[in-house]
This record gives structure tokens, C-alpha cells and sequence, in this order.
């Protein structure tokens, strides 16, 4: 089997289980799922069902209670904390529904972040941010701090820092959730012409139907189990 041909996300008989007020609390219950790359994936579901700890154990932020989870062929429930952190460093983005950049540094900064930790040098950081800049719109935002930027200008810089180090694949949990349509739109056909251009995986956690309309399969999850596999025409 060739590199291409291993999976982006495999999981398998995953739970977590969470103790909440000696009570547990089973948050995904057995999921199985494969995740080929460069697919452009939704995990849907109301609040509760379980969308965004899968995608929490899919990077690698939560181990699971028991099952395997396996990204780009390594498993993961095989790996010490160390390890996780280089992997996801290397191989996996993550776009976060409150943004997560950090306040001290500009919208420039924040974007050369990963590349920074992965040792390129500052005239290749440059260039690849501002290619990436340019084709969202950023362009002579450069220098402003997160407190300057708009919501919607927030989530494209958070975009950027996710997709810059070239990322075999991205997760994104409620990317649109605090954006109006107009820069939801924007957004998603940003993600889009980077899934088709770069080949990136992206999966997402959302309940935004238009999340669910512009994904190529949409996965619905009840209770942390899934009860529908969908795929659609590109």
C-alpha cells in the first residue's frame, strides 16, 4: 500500500467516556469511520452529539477511553504526548471556533506561527503567508492585532495558520458559527479551492447547513454515535 492509498482518518470502535459529576458521560460511542484524503467532510449534529470531541480525538487533543485512531496510517493511541505534538504540527491543521490566535502578535505573526515552530526560514514564512494573505483578502492587514481585525477577518487569518505549513489535513470545529453569510461564504470557498488546489483533507464539526451544503459528504452523529453516512456529487 503506497502513502496514497493509507487513509487520512481512520478510527476505530472509538468511545470517550467522561466522568461528570460521578456520572459518566459517553460522548462518542463506538464510532468506526475512514476519512480518504483529500475528501472535504462534515461532522453534523446538534449540540451534544458528539461532533466535536470526535474531531477532538481525530487530532489528537483528547485520547480516547478505549478504540484506536489513526491519521496519515500512525495511531495515535500508540503515542506519547511528545509524539502527538510533532504530528500534529507536521500533518494536521486545526481552525477553532474561537479563533485562538494570539493577542501579542499580528495577524501576520500569527499566521507564520506553525512555520516558525517547524524551523522555515523568515523569507520563506514570509512569502508563503502573504501568497496566502492575498488570495483571502488579507492583503495590508499584515500588521494589525487580532483586536483590530473583524470576526470574519479573525477566521481567514485563523484559516491561514491552519493551511500554511501544507498540512495533509485540517480540522475545523464551527468555523462559520461567529460569522455573518457573506464571510461564511468567503470562507468556505476559500477551504474549497484549497481542498481542490493542495489536495488538503478537511473535516469539519458543525450544525451550520451551509457547512452541510458545500461539504462532499456530510457524517450525522446522535447521542456520539453516527446514524447517517452521506456522500454527494463534487
Amino acid at each position: 500500500m503506497t502513502e496514497e492509498d493509507v487513509p487520512a482518518v481512520r478510527t476505530g470502535e472509538v468511545w470517550k467516556v467522561f466522568e461528570q459529576e460521578a456520572e459518566e458521560v459517553k460522548a462518542v460511542q463506538g464510532v468506526s469511520i475512514k476519512i480518504e484524503r483529500g475528501e472535504f467532510t462534515a461532522l453534523a449534529g446538534p449540540s451534544g452529539s458528539g461532533k466535536t470531541t470526535l474531531l477532538n480525538l481525530i487530532g489528537g487533543l483528547t485520547r480516547p477511553t478505549r478504540g484506536r485512531v489513526w491519521v496519515a496510517g500512525h495511531d495515535l493511541t500508540e503515542m506519547s504526548n511528545i509524539q502527538l505534538a510533532r504530528l500534529r504540527l507536521e500533518q494536521v491543521g486545526f481552525v477553532f471556533q474561537a479563533y485562538n490566535l494570539l493577542p501579542v502578535l499580528t495577524a501576520m505573526e500569527n499566521a507564520e506561527f506553525p512555520l516558525l515552530l517547524q524551523g522555515v526560514e523568515d523569507a520563506e514564512r514570509h512569502e508563503r503567508v502573504k501568497e496566502l494573505f492575498e488570495r483571502t483578502g488579507l492583503s495590508g492587514l499584515e500588521d494589525r492585532r487580532p483586536g483590530k481585525l473583524s470576526g470574519g477577518q479573525q477566521q481567514r487569518v485563523a484559516v491561514v495558520r491552519a493551511v500554511v505549513a501544507r498540512p495533509a489535513l485540517v480540522l475545523a470545529d464551527e468555523p462559520t458559527a461567529n460569522l455573518d453569510s457573506r464571510s461564511s461564504e468567503a470562507l468556505l470557498d476559500m477551504m474549497l479551492e484549497l481542498n481542490r488546489e493542495l489536495g488538503t483533507t478537511f473535516v469539519f464539526a458543525t450544525h451550520d447547513a451551509r457547512v452541510m451544503e458545500r461539504s462532499r459528504r456530510l457524517v450525522s452523529l446522535v447521542d456520539g454515535s453516527i446514524v447517517a453516512d452521506e456522500s454527494r456529487e463534487s
